[in-house]
């Protein structure tokens, strides 16, 4: 038997559920079978500088120490509940929120939790080589604690599906750890997290722009009418901050030593600023476009009727759903959603509900555009006549009205042998991910060093310096 106090910090009172015990007794195994398996590679043994959840107070969430990984302690943590709280948008608006799932939302729900929970471990996977190549142990410390909350979060809606979902959601939970990121025969759900993270800076941008959607698509699920799902989510953006983080600051990193090489060397033509050993701001440009470009797809179709009826069934709700001020019913409203018609991009009003998808893409642009100005600052401070630009959402997209055609970054519509013409100035070609990957052929253990394409951060991890041992390899 398991010490659920001990191996599994939880405030769900886990120890007195029989039937959830048996449960995840049997998918425990199998969970660290995966994460041996499709974890991060040659890392059992390290002993990390983790933070681990072990209660939802502002003292317990966050407790640091060391720790192997396969002996983290992946906790279940939902936020307190609000007795008082209601379904706050829908037909179903200023109903008491839900504590079991409605019978007739039971295969949405747990399509919605499904979906939700096959992100987490596809990451893991796709981040499992880069421990080998890191720049610093302050990195591969930083790439580890996203790698074990990824893991908890999947704890979180396993425990979902086993507590509320029964067979069913038995039976999902194990296909979560079946499915392997980039699989011909069993991939992930989700597009982008099938693609490959070859290198350190495509971590940086994943981390900065795929882990941002996960925090919108949180948001929106932590506006549920059922409540469980809801606090799960708002607990797990706690540590989704923290993600978002290591992504923007790595890259800003990356941005920052080429800035200085260029500066010290009087250099600015890419290949001679690769020369220096450094990542060009040309290339970073390109990952730029194609990380942002797929992320976009992670929102679906403009247009959506399954959008429409997760809203009006109180299922998912829209990014700070409670602070906006309308009816939260959208019967009446419009939203503008662009299509392409003939050689132009167009716009059109559309029944809102119909465009809750396309609504919280633009959400999201709007704080990815922040992000990428704080960017530009880095390049502007070092006085280099460069400009970071976000692409036209029509870029590169596989999904809803943008698919099938070919528009450029500044928005033109071109067609295919245009596009082909001017595809490796857009986005990365072999030659630059070959580069990128050349820069990272070994790993930097020396404590408070780091490799010559990445800029030491400001400061260390809970107050330690930047010399501290992150990761002991034993």
């Amino acid at each position: 038997m398991i010490n659920y106090t001990e191996k599994i910090p939880n405030n769900v009172d886990l120890g007195r559920d029989r039937v959830l015990q048996r449960a995840l007794e049997h998918w425990q195994p199998a969970f660290l079978g995966w994460w041996y398996d499709m974890g991060p590679t040659e890392s059992r043994d390290y002993d990390v500088y983790l933070r681990t959840a072990v209660s939802v107070e502002p003292d317990g969430w966050a407790q640091f120490d060391y720790v192997k990984m396969p002996d983290y302690r992946w906790g279940i943590f939902l936020q307190p509940r609000d007795e008082k709280r209601q379904v706050n948008f829908g037909t179903h608006q200023g109903q008491p929120a839900w504590q079991e799932v409605p019978g007739e939302y039971r295969s949405t729900l747990r399509r919605i939790v499904v979906t939700q929970g096959d992100t987490e471990p596809a990451s893991v996977e796709q981040q499992k080589m880069l421990g080998l190549c890191c720049p610093s142990l302050y990195d591969l410390r930083n790439i580890f604690q996203v790698n074990v909350e990824e893991g908890r979060h999947l704890w979180a809606m396993v425990y979902l599906l086993h507590r509320y979902f029964g067979r069913d959601g038995r039976e999902e939970a194990e296909a979560l750890l079946a499915r392997r990121s980039g699989d011909t025969d069993n991939p992930r759900i989700l597009g982008a997290f099938n693609e490959p993270t070859p290198d350190w800076l495509a971590f940086y941008m994943f981390t900065f722009f795929t882990d941002r959607d996960g925090k919108f698509q949180l948001c929106a699920l932590a506006e549920s009418g059922f409540d469980p799902l809801a606090r799960t989510c708002r607990f797990m953006l706690t540590e989704e901050a923290h993600h978002m983080f290591v992504g923007e600051t790595g890259v800003s990193r990356i941005i920052q030593r080429a800035c200085e090489a260029m500066k010290e060397s009087k250099v600015e033509d890419p290949s001679d600023v690769r020369a220096l050993g450094v990542i060009d701001l040309e290339t970073i440009q390109k990952y730029l476009n194609f990380h942002y470009s797929v992320t976009l797809d992670l929102y679906g179709s403009d247009i959506s009727s399954n959008a429409a009826n997760y809203f009006t069934s109180g299922l998912k709700g829209r990014f700070r759903e409670t602070k906006l001020e309308d009816d939260h019913v959208l019967i009446d409203a419009s939203y503008p959603v662009s299509e392409v018609l003939g050689d132009k991009i167009a716009t059109k009003n559309v029944p809102a509900l119909t465009a809750l998808n396309e609504r919280l893409r633009d959400d999201y642009i709007d704080e990815i555009r922040d992000g990428v100005s704080r960017w530009q600052r880095v390049i502007d401070q070092a006085g280099i006549p460069f400009r970071l630009t976000l692409p036209h959402k029509g870029f590169h997209r596989e999904i809803g009205n943008f698919a099938g055609h070919f528009i450029s970054p500044e928005g033109e519509v071109l067609t295919a042998e245009a596009w082909k013409k001017h595809e490796f100035e857009w986005l990365p070609s072999p030659k630059d991910y070959a580069f990128v990957q050349s820069l990272m052929s070994g790993r930097v253990t020396e404590p408070g060093k780091f490799a010559n394409w990445i800029a030491p951060p400001l400061r260390g991890i809970n107050n330690k310096p930047l010399n501290f041992e992150y990761v002991r390899f034993n």
